[in-house]
């Protein structure tokens, strides 16, 4: 079976800034149009921090190489794959529907096979066999989109029953090896947009079939570092949840480890709730930060106050609420909504609430 799409090609330039600033220091610019907000039920997620350095990491598998290491001046643990013919995808098949986002960090590395130039290859398929890391979406049964970033251009290939039906290119981004790049994947319907860091590259309206469920995700081709895989499902009603229960939590705001500065990817959340605010003018809320039970309590406790602190000021800042409508406070790694016993349930405890007040 062929399935033909026709796909709307969208590449937003830079422009209408945004800065969000962190008390008196700039923390970074992201631009006004980047609209990517993360699914809010995680069903993956992977931050390597439970991996020792050296090892495979356990919930993935190859029929090549790699091993967790650490990187530079970066926090926390990473996966670095090794071996630039091989493929590598999740030990365990996932279930998909049809509204989701995946989100992960890479850093290419320079690879010998190509000239010296950073290359990666990122696919989201169907297939019959998804524990079959090499049963790739271009044999028949195989469905899927395959996106390719590389030092000249970035482009993708969507194929149907192993068949190509349509492609694009950029030539405009160039991916500099050992730079750490933020890839974020909005899946909706039949709709796919892909962003690198807060650029949006591809947004394709027709690309995903109804008729097939995706249920693998890989990396192959280049040798490159990859860290903090977050899958999530479910698009969150932010205004809907605040504004009728009173109460939202969000998934959405993000943080380096021990760290309590907003990254960057966090700006499709804050404009949301930003949004709100401004269209209900009597409404106030409490904010409070969370964090998982990983280090000391007392210094989890501050954390999360001090994270709680930094998103009323980037609403201050960056969106011209009142600093009077915002309360904030932190319960560090009391109050879990998951046991801390595993990377998911961690993540699902590193949050902030917002509360009407």
């Amino acid at each position: 079976m062929k399935i033909k799409h026709i796909c709307v090609l969208l590449f937003l330039a830079a422009g209408g800034d945004t800065v969000i600033a962190q008390g008196n220091d700039t923390l970074t610019q992201v631009y006004s149009k980047f609209d990517f907000v993360p699914g809010e039920k995680i069903i993956f997620y992977d931050d390597f921090s439970g991996e020792n350095i050296g090892d495979f990491p356990a919930r993935w598998n190859t029929n090549g190489s790699g091993e967790i290491v650490t990187y530079g001046k970066l926090p926390g643990k990473w996966f670095k794959i090794t071996n630039n013919r091989g493929a590598v995808c999740l030990a365990d098949a996932l279930t998909l529907p049809e509204n989701y986002t995946i989100e992960f960090d890479l850093i290419p590395q320079k690879d010998p096979a190509n000239n010296g130039n950073p290359k990666c290859r990122f696919l989201l398929i169907s297939t019959p066999k998804p524990k079959d890391v090499l049963y790739g979406l271009a044999r028949p049964g195989g469905t899927g989109v395959w996106f390719e970033f590389a030092y000249s251009n970035s482009y993708f290939t969507y194929y149907s029953d192993g068949t190509p039906n349509l492609s694009g290119r950029i030539t405009e981004n160039r991916l500099e090896p050992d730079r750490k790049y933020r890839i974020s994947i909005w899946v909706q319907k039949e709709r796919i947009r892909l962003y690198l860091d807060e650029k949006k590259l591809f947004d394709l309206a027709k690309a995903m079939s109804p008729a097939f469920k995706y249920n693998m995700i890989r990396f192959d081709g280049g040798v490159p570092i990859v860290g903090n895989v977050r899958v999530a499902t479910g698009l969150p009603d932010m205004r809907n949840k605040l504004l009728s229960t009173g109460k939202l939590v969000s998934y959405g705001i993000y943080f380096d480890v021990n760290s309590d500065v907003i990254k960057p990817q966090s700006a499709g959340t804050l404009k949301e709730i930003a949004g709100i605010l401004q269209e209900t003018p009597g409404l106030n809320l409490r904010i409070t930060g969370f964090t998982d039970s990983d280090g000391d309590d007392a210094f989890n406790l501050d954390l999360s106050r001090r994270r709680a602190a930094a998103v009323k000021q980037a609403l201050v800042s960056s969106y011209g609420i009142e600093a009077a409508r915002l309360e904030t406070d932190g319960k560090g790694e009391k109050d879990p909504v998951a046991p801390n016993d595993n990377s998911n349930n961690k993540a699902l405890n590193r949050r902030v609430e917002f509360v009407k007040r």
